[in-house]
């Protein structure tokens, strides 16, 4: 056989096997972990992403926040005081790309949550970059107030938008999940999360 031919035959299998690997490493790379935070890290989630803390204080209102993370845990106290004619808030952030891109949870059911409620009104959102008005598909969360953590499953069929028409959310688009404190006149809120995940 032609040399010349034969290193090219070579050439070309390392180039598909390349290839192939290359797209083995995105596709593993790409996929979504199902654990996002199991708060084991001071600042960062579990897909190595700093947490977001946001509240009302951006809309007018003056909602007081202080979180803790510790031994796996974190817990988010406060006061609701929300901006006039508005409800007050406050929540934190678990974004799933540095870079706010759409990630593809498509393959999950919906986000579950190892959380305990000591007081006030809490509520998970999945984020769409779909969304530009900031009425994520949200579903309240209700445990018994009994000091201890509970495991909620939330399916995202369960989760809908409060003031804008009802459109199904897309899984396949979603850059972040926020967990809610919130009311509609001055209350506390103190919640704690030991995991929040998909399933």
């Amino acid at each position: 056989m032609n040399p010349q031919k034969t290193g090219h035959i070579i050439v070309a299998k390392y180039l598909f096997l390349a290839t192939l690997l290359s797209l083995s490493c995105t596709s593993m790379g790409g996929s979504l972990s199902p654990v996002i935070d199991d708060f084991s890290d001071a600042t960062n989630n579990n897909l190595g992403i700093a947490r977001l803390y946001l509240n009302d204080t951006l809309a007018g209102g003056s909602t007081t926040t202080t979180q803790e993370v510790a031994q796996g845990i974190i817990t988010a106290k406060g006061e609701i005081i929300p901006p006039r004619g508005q409800p007050g808030w406050a929540s934190i952030v678990l974004p799933l790309d540095p870079h706010s891109l759409p990630q593809d949870a498509s393959t999950f059911e919906g986000v579950r949550l190892l959380i305990k409620i000591n007081g006030g009104n809490v509520s998970i959102s999945a984020n769409s970059t779909e969304i530009t008005n900031f009425d994520y598909h949200a579903a309240p969360i209700t445990v018994t107030a009994d000091e201890k953590f509970h495991e909620i499953k939330i399916p995202f069929t369960a989760m809908k938008r409060a003031w804008s028409e009802q459109t199904p959310l897309n899984t396949r688009t979603l850059n972040s999940l926020s967990i809610v404190a919130f009311g509609l006149q001055k209350s506390a809120f103190d919640f704690a999360l030991d995991e929040v995940s998909f399933y």
